[in-house]
C-alpha cells in the first residue's frame, strides 16, 4: 500500500493547504509563533502518514500513525489557542476537518491492528 492511495493522507494534504491560507492571515508578529507552530504541524500529519505507510512492517506504521494523531492534537491546540487570542474569526469549518482527519486516522489504526491480531 503507498501513501498516495489513502484517501487520509489525500485529505490531509488539503488540510494543509488550507492551514496554510488560514495561518497566512495571522498577524506578522505571529510569522514565528503560532504561524509556524500551525504549519509545521499540519505538514506533520501528512508526513507521518507517508513515511509510516513507507516502513516495513504494519507495527511501524501504525506507529507513525500515532504520531500523525498527536501532530493533529497540537494542531487543535494551536487552533483553539489563535481562535481565543481573537486572531481566528471562524474556527468551526477547519476544525470540522481536522475532527474528520483524526477519525479516519483511528480508523485506519484500528484497521490496521486487526491484522497484527491472530485469528483463532
Amino acid at each position: 500500500m503507498t501513501h498516495r492511495n489513502l484517501e487520509v493522507y489525500n485529505m490531509t494534504l488539503d488540510f494543509v493547504v488550507n492551514i496554510y491560507y488560514i495561518s497566512g492571515e495571522l498577524p506578522d508578529s505571529e510569522r514565528f509563533g503560532l504561524t509556524s507552530q500551525m504549519r509545521r504541524s499540519a505538514v506533520s500529519i501528512a508526513s507521518n502518514i507517508a513515511e509510516g505507510a513507507a516502513r516495513k512492517t504494519t507495527k511501524e506504521f501504525i506507529a507513525a500513525l500515532y504520531h500523525a494523531l498527536g501532530s493533529a492534537a497540537e494542531l487543535e491546540t494551536q487552533i483553539e489557542i489563535s481562535y481565543r487570542l481573537g486572531l481566528l474569526t471562524e474556527k468551526d469549518q477547519i476544525s470540522s476537518q481536522l475532527t474528520s482527519i483524526i477519525k479516519m486516522l483511528n480508523a485506519l489504526i484500528t484497521s490496521l491492528k486487526k491484522k497484527l491480531t491472530p485469528k483463532t
